[in-house]
């Protein structure tokens, strides 16, 4: 497995770039991570890697899912509020993971 350290926002944009590159439909990446340790910046690079022409990719925490148009469809999810396995089942995730673009999950450890 291997391993990589970013030292900066940048720099966890590039390495989220280049990864994305090579995604294909159907692919999840499921993110971990304290508050600020970088998660929405490696999603924007992931959606410059698969060339989103939006501009700002925010974290969608209060809407939890923003869609995004690019080489793929991205689907930026963001469980950070909920708090239950009902709540998350509400989402319909299947539809999103198992659709023709990458999803890619935020605080996925409340799954």
């Amino acid at each position: 497995m291997d391993r990589y350290i970013s030292h900066s926002p940048e720099e966890t944009r590039e390495l989220a770039s280049r990864l994305a590159a090579n995604l294909q439909p159907g692919d999840v990446l499921a993110l971990h991570g304290d508050l600020g340790s970088g998660k929405t910046c490696f999603v924007q690079g992931c959606a410059r890697g698969l060339e989103v022409r939006e501009r700002y990719i925010t974290s969608p925490t209060f809407v939890l899912v923003r869609e995004y148009r690019g080489r793929l469809p991205l689907y930026h999810i963001d469980l950070y509020r909920l708090k239950s396995g009902p709540e998350i089942g509400l989402l319909g995730m299947e539809e999103y993971i198992e659709s023709d673009g990458v999803t890619v999950i935020e605080w996925a450890e409340k799954m």
